[in-house]
């Protein structure tokens, strides 16, 4: 999946672990519900505010690649389709010419 940035697949890897712990850590703490899950929202809230700007420039990066592989392959296919229109444009050329060899009025 993240072959060409491998830093940015060992971040995200960390803060999943991250919060993976975190969450584990206060659902598992010797604490009434009510603590724990106002623990949890703190925690989340936290996240979000801090990563909220990281989140949104990944997207970002995440669509600008997307955009730039359909542009790749749009062109791509252009460019298929002009070779196949050329190869039968030429045999269409070489049929014309092979039968104008023969006239018809002798």
């Amino acid at each position: 999946m993240c072959k060409e940035n491998d830093s940015l697949c060992f971040g995200i890897g960390i803060m999943v672990g991250v919060i993976g712990g975190v969450v584990a850590g206060v659902l598992l703490a010797p604490k009434k519900g009510e603590d724990s899950c106002k623990d949890v929202k703190c925690v989340i809230e936290n996240l979000v505010e801090t990563q909220a700007p990281k989140v949104r420039e990944a997207k970002k990066q995440a669509l600008e690649a997307i955009d730039l592989v359909k542009y790749r392959i749009e062109n791509q296919i252009k460019k298929f389709k002009n070779a196949a229109k050329s190869d039968r444009l030429e045999k269409a050329k070489q049929l014309e010419d092979a039968n104008s060899d023969y006239d018809i009025n002798q």
